[in-house]
């Protein structure tokens, strides 16, 4: 049975359901940032998911890629699957922008996380939601 490892749980507000993965926006106002969790229970490595739902995976992460630049227009798209801190697979979705704190190093401690004030992060769930829950 499927349940969202506790860090990720706090540091992250739910989206929406995929087919296959939770899409969750990561409580960093910083940046565009979506985690996309397989919804399979004891999944670590993208090679834990049957070929399905590893193709299933990367079509998420391109749809969630596709609108965070359909809303944002980044320079870039960092996608990750780290696991150094949560062993339960997940996958990053970053926009990234050439004038932002981390550019171009990795978003990882390149300062202290800014989490989203509840009116910003409404707005943003609700900009979110609109591109990506249809």
């Amino acid at each position: 049975m499927f349940s969202l490892h506790p860090r990720l749980a706090a540091d992250t507000v739910s989206v929406t359901d995929w087919p296959l993965c939770r899409v969750l926006l990561m409580n960093e106002s910083a940046y565009p940032w979506l985690i996309l969790v397989p919804r399979q229970a004891g999944a670590v490595e993208l090679t834990d998911l049957a070929p399905a739902d590893r193709a299933a995976a990367m079509e998420e992460v391109a749809r969630a890629s596709l609108a965070l630049r359909t809303l944002f227009s980044p320079d870039r798209i960092n996608v990750g699957a780290l696991g150094n801190m949560v062993p339960q697979l997940h996958i990053h979705v970053i926009a990234r922008f050439a004038t932002d704190a981390a550019w171009p190093k990795p978003v990882w401690g390149a300062a202290p996380a800014t989490a989203y004030e509840p009116e910003a992060r409404e707005h943003r769930l609700a900009q979110l939601r609109a591109v990506l829950c249809c």
